[in-house]
């Protein structure tokens, strides 16, 4: 990739360093504080169940966690109880926060800040308590509603799907949302974002034996099919950019290729009468250009294809319990809803060696959920520092996803390590002993938290040699990738019983120079870290939705 493209420009623009941030207004002005939820006022609402209003329906049998990850029982029918639970238990409120006179909302998708710019929409055949006939969707997560933003000619979507049941997500982004506090860093924590929220959906999708596959549809093909491109729709509203459609069907079934293709299902969307104009979040607003110009350079153009991953591209790895897991793993919902991003750990707690290998094990990827939805090779691997891991050694490690990626990281780090492997199943070496937590601390913008817990880690992400073959556009699958490592290993400390976090603030090319990386072969794209967590004894905890209070 040449040092001029505006991938480069971007993402070496917007890089923290230890001398200066990235640029941002430097303060926060609460005055234009984006509102927290998105409405389509106009567009006619459908409850979902579970909800007081929706259609009763029966409670979905319980799933252990571990089960998300081995081959489904006979998946469910397409009915409106599983769109219902599907959305709730991936995009949906967690829980409500309360502090003084003060309120707000956490959601079962993780998010950078809290501030949640990722809006999805559905679009579904006719279901049987939301709709006689096929139509788009946006989903409300504050009051689980579906808006109904569009009704499809029902032939042409018979054409298009094969009259198979069928869902596919569109995942938007808000970019207002993020750059209100981060400025012009804020595009790279929209697509982590998405990431997030993709890895939710396919894990969720698995509590119903179904599958999901990211669908490599062009942009401009992903705004038609929400409404996105219809300028009429926003006035002064903020708009919204195209992101990531997800295909989401029984496991078994095939998948239709008009569907992976998306033109026939956009001129559907173009066809059709829609209702409902988009809420503004904000009264005022900052313009950051670097981010507009960072998000038009990286759309995808119709007729553009990811590689689909190679089996030379994956390197072998055990199931979780097959390198040790205590732990009595709990069920996937209740995981799920309870999921929280910790803010303080409490300096002192251990993760035994045989759950830390298998938190491992479970990032990489082996062909299951949710690494069998990303239509690419993995390019995203490890840099971990170890804390209070009991029976491994303090010290820096580095766990490759991939074997061609191995190679490349062992030719790109120039410093001498150790190389030394930690475990026969996985590909996890050690680089050094030693205590690296002040180097943690140091690296991740001087946060304690990359300190105090159990380990941290950075995902270096191959760089130029996958932009060069796949285009710019690539730039925010990375991005998607380290989302879903990240989304995984929330809910893999939940269910050991520490807690996680992602961490967007580190000093990029300290990270590069501390473990001897030059160029752009590799960047560090998000950092992370599991621990025991510190409640804040001064907030209140209430469920996410008032007919939860009674169960």
């Amino acid at each position: 990739m040449a040092a001029g493209s505006a991938v480069h420009r971007y993402h070496d623009g917007t890089k923290h360093h230890f001398e200066r941030f990235a640029r941002s207004l430097g303060y926060l002005d609460w005055a234009s504080q984006p509102r927290p939820f998105r409405h389509w006022p106009g567009a006619p609402p459908v409850p979902l169940w579970p909800h007081p209003d929706a259609p009763s329906a029966a409670a979905p049998a319980a799933l252990a966690y571990d089960a998300l990850f081995t081959a489904p029982s006979s998946p469910a029918p397409l009915t409106a109880s599983l769109v219902g639970d599907l959305l709730r238990h991936a995009l949906g409120l967690s829980a409500w926060k309360v502090a003084g006179s003060s309120r707000w909302a956490l959601r079962v998708n993780p998010s950078s800040g809290n501030l949640h710019p990722t809006e999805a929409y559905v679009l579904m055949p006719p279901v049987a308590g939301i709709s006689p006939a096929p139509a788009v969707f946006h989903y409300a997560p504050d009051t689980h509603h579906l808006e109904r933003r569009a009704v499809l000619e029902a032939t042409g979507w018979h054409a298009a799907t094969g009259e198979q049941p069928l869902l596919l997500v569109a995942l938007t982004s808000i970019h207002w949302r993020e750059s209100w506090k981060y400025g012009e860093r804020a595009f790279r924590y929209c697509q982590h974002d998405l990431g997030h929220a993709m890895a939710a959906l396919v894990l969720a999708a698995r509590l119903h034996g179904w599958e999901a596959q990211l669908l490599p549809w062009s942009s401009a093909d992903s705004a038609a099919v929400c409404g996105i491109d219809r300028d009429d729709d926003f006035v002064e509203a903020e708009r919204e950019e195209p992101g990531a459609v997800l295909a989401i069907w029984p496991a078994g079934a095939g998948l239709p290729p008009m569907v992976a293709d998306g033109q026939a299902l956009a001129a559907l969307a173009r066809a059709a009468t829609w209702s409902g104009q988009a809420s503004q979040l904000s009264d005022d607003h900052v313009t950051w250009s670097f981010i507009d110009e960072i998000a038009d350079a990286t759309r995808v153009a119709a007729g553009a294809r990811g590689a689909a991953p190679a089996a030379t591209d994956r390197l072998p790895a055990t199931p979780a319990g097959a390198v040790g897991d205590p732990a009595m793993r709990p069920d996937a919902r209740a995981l799920m809803r309870q999921r929280r991003s910790a803010v303080a750990f409490d300096m002192r707690t251990a993760l035994s060696r045989a759950s830390f290998l298998a938190m491992l094990a479970r990032v990489m990827p082996v062909g299951g959920p949710p690494w069998r939805a990303l239509p690419w090779p993995p390019a995203v691997h490890l840099l971990l520092f170890v804390h209070r891991v009991t029976g491994v050694d303090p010290g820096l490690y580095v766990l490759a996803r991939s074997a061609p990626g191995l190679a490349r990281l062992q030719s790109s780090l120039q410093r001498q390590w150790a190389w030394e492997p930690v475990h026969g199943a996985l590909p996890l070496y050690r680089l050094g002993s030693g205590d690296c937590r002040a180097l943690a601390r140091r690296l991740s913008c001087t946060q304690d938290i990359a300190a105090d817990g159990a380990f941290s880690l950075g995902m270096l992400a191959e760089f130029d040699a996958p932009l060069a073959s796949q285009g710019d556009a690539f730039y925010r699958r990375l991005f998607w990738e380290t989302g879903v490592i990240g989304q995984v290993l929330y809910l893999e400390a939940e269910a050991v019983g520490l807690r996680g976090t992602g961490i967007g603030c580190f000093f990029d090319d300290g990270v590069h120079a501390a473990i001897g990386i030059e160029g752009h072969a590799f960047q560090s794209l998000y950092h992370f870290t599991v621990g025991g967590p510190v409640e804040d004894g001064r907030l209140q905890t209430e469920p996410g939705y008032d007919w939860e209070r009674s169960r």
